[in-house]
């Protein structure tokens, strides 16, 4: 089963090895989809997580008797066409490759199934034409 998670760290917890510690002790496997950590600051990290459930549950529990905050809503993302211009920035930062634009039209394309909901397109965007709409069900289940 795998569950995407954001963890937010304080910044007596960014010194941790976190990832490792799930492998070892939980038998989890971390993709990291990305992080803002620094030395001495607090810092937040995207990660999809894979294990069996039980132990995605307990992986979980002990993240928050870390003292790490987790945000488990989840969303996709969105694009309005009406802010969009097709420039293409945002393709330069997808890892994926959900977000492309393809000659002759150079019209922006997004391949919802194979986004991985990083958020790094959302920053990209000079026109603010990206966004992360959330799941109101699960939001409104946690």
């Amino acid at each position: 089963m795998k569950r995407r998670i954001t963890l937010h760290f304080p910044r007596e917890a960014v010194h941790q090895p976190i990832t490792y510690r799930l492998a070892v002790e939980f038998d989890i496997a971390a993709k990291i989809l990305r992080a803002q950590i620094a030395p001495n600051q607090s810092g937040t990290m995207v990660v999809e997580l894979s294990g069996d459930i039980d132990d995605l549950d307990a992986a979980e529990q002990w993240l928050e008797g870390q003292g790490l905050g987790l945000n488990r809503a989840s969303g996709e993302i969105a694009i309005d066409p009406q802010r969009c211009v097709d420039c293409g920035i945002c393709t330069s930062v997808c890892p994926s490759g959900a977000l492309s634009c393809t000659a002759p039209a150079w019209r922006l394309t997004f391949n919802a199934q194979r986004c991985l909901v990083c958020e790094q397109c959302i920053p990209s965007c000079p026109f603010e034409a990206i966004a992360l709409v959330l799941d109101q069900a699960v939001g409104a289940a946690q």
